[in-house]
C-alpha cells in the first residue's frame, strides 16, 4: 500500500488531550498534494502517529459551525 503524504499547513488548535498525551487537534493539512482542508483527528505526543479523523472544506466547517450554534440555541 502506498504511503499517505501530508503537509501540516497550520495548527489551528488543540480540542482535548488524553491521559496518554494524544491530542485531538484541528489543523489545516494538505493530503497527497491536494488543496489544504481543515482536519480534525488525534495525534500522538510526538506528532508521528495519527488516529482516524475527518477532513472538511471551509464551507463544510462553516456549516458545522452553524449547526453547533443552532444546538446551543436549542439548549438555552
Amino acid at each position: 500500500m502506498a504511503g499517505i503524504n501530508y503537509d501540516l499547513v497550520k495548527k489551528v488548535g488543540t480540542i482535548s488531550q488524553s491521559s496518554r498525551g494524544w491530542e485531538k487537534q484541528l489543523n489545516i493539512i494538505s493530503w497527497n498534494g491536494r488543496a489544504p482542508k481543515y482536519d480534525l483527528r488525534d495525534w500522538s505526543p510526538d506528532g508521528e502517529k495519527m488516529g482516524k479523523g475527518i477532513t472538511l472544506t471551509r464551507e463544510e466547517l462553516q456549516s458545522l459551525k452553524r449547526l453547533l450554534e443552532h444546538m446551543e440555541e436549542l439548549n438555552d
